[in-house]
């Protein structure tokens, strides 16, 4: 199972489409539990767990997470971070770590607009300490561009450039839910969609070197070779639970106010799961369910944030986003694996190793 371990409610950056972390009432900046009875929690239930420490900023707590490992010591692990307080975990942790997700939306000039001035050269000296660090040391072993794709997000231009500076692979969301609602179908006919399309005809170019680096392309091709999703890619509530700072057990790591998402607590909770109705009866009726997986739980629950017809533009990008990746990217796997180019190995891809929702 994915554990995400929110560190703390708290964030250094107020992001324009975040915010900047959880209100202390939902998500206190430090655990009111001992790191003891997180690592009994987790022993007890998952003989396999993967360890994803978040936030928040997760760096904010640096404390826990050098507990956490020292005392789970067999557990794989992750962090997702912004990645400007990169000093304040000693290398032998970051060394350890499997995937490191740093969040970074592009170019200097988006960056920098939505996360705040100077984050995109700060990240890209965090990027350059942890490529450093996999040279000497060996790890982390996968350094992964965490992005928001917002209305200046020119998808191609920012995953490539992501990909250029070191990174092994891009994976984002779309700035949809929480900010205020603007023309995302107007902005995908035109910019996005087509650009997805470029992003994927370069995949399509060598999809034995770049199919793994494209995170959402992986995940849809991976589904359609391996029977397909059930439940959202993430796993929420199912293959992965977060553990909020106050004790909650949640099935989704943002869902820190919403009662829904509360599965048990700390030392109480018995392993009882995310119930199937969850998943949306309009989702199980739908023909992509197999490559979407129903995208996002909290979207879907949560759906106050932005109108109905919204939410419902966004799921024509996300079928259309679907319709690429199986004209553009699936032919070219399948003649890559006929010419043993690429094994069905290389096509499966578990985003619960790394913390990725697959469905932008």
């Amino acid at each position: 199972m994915l554990w995400f371990v929110l560190t703390t409610g708290a964030c250094n950056l107020r992001c324009r489409y975040c915010g900047g972390g959880f209100p202390a009432e939902y998500s206190p900046p430090r655990p009111l539990y001992r790191a003891e009875e997180l690592v009994e929690t987790i022993a007890r239930l998952d003989p396999d767990p993967v360890v994803f420490f978040y936030g928040g900023e997760p760096l904010l707590n640096p404390r826990l997470i050098m507990e956490v490992m020292d005392l789970l010591p067999g557990a794989r692990y992750g962090i997702q971070t912004n990645g400007l307080l990169y000093r304040r975990l000693p290398e032998e942790y970051w060394a350890r770590f499997s995937r490191v997700l740093l969040s970074i939306d592009g170019v200097e000039k988006v960056t920098d607009k939505w996360r705040g001035r100077g984050v995109y050269r700060r990240v890209l000296e965090a990027l350059g300490f942890l490529l450093e660090l996999r040279r000497r040391r060996g790890g982390p072993r996968v350094l992964v561009a965490r992005m928001a794709a917002t209305r200046d997000t020119v998808i191609d231009r920012d995953v490539l450039h992501l990909l250029g500076l070191g990174f092994d692979k891009a994976h984002w969301q779309l700035d949809a839910v929480w900010s205020e609602p603007w023309p995302l179908g107007e902005w995908a006919r035109g910019i996005y969609l087509p650009g997805l399309r470029r992003l994927a005809e370069w995949v399509a170019r060598r999809p034995w070197e770049r199919l793994s680096r494209v995170a959402p392309f992986h995940g849809i091709v991976s589904a359609l070779y391996s029977g397909g999703y059930r439940w959202y890619p993430c796993g929420a509530g199912r293959g992965a639970v977060a553990v909020n700072t106050d004790g909650r057990i949640l099935a989704c790591p943002i869902a820190v106010r919403e009662q829904w998402a509360v599965l048990g607590r700390l030392g109480e909770w018995s392993g009882r799961l995310a119930p199937s109705s969850m998943l949306p009866e309009r989702c199980r009726r739908c023909s992509y369910l197999p490559l979407c997986g129903g995208r996002c739980l909290y979207a879907q629950l949560e759906s106050d944030y932005w109108p109905r017809e919204l939410l419902e533009e966004l799921d024509r990008v996300t079928r259309r986003t679907i319709d690429i990746v199986l004209s553009v990217v699936v032919p070219a796997v399948e003649r890559a694996v006929e010419k043993g180019l690429m094994s069905p190995g290389d096509v499966f891809y578990d985003p619960l190793e790394e913390s990725t929702e697959v469905i932008p």
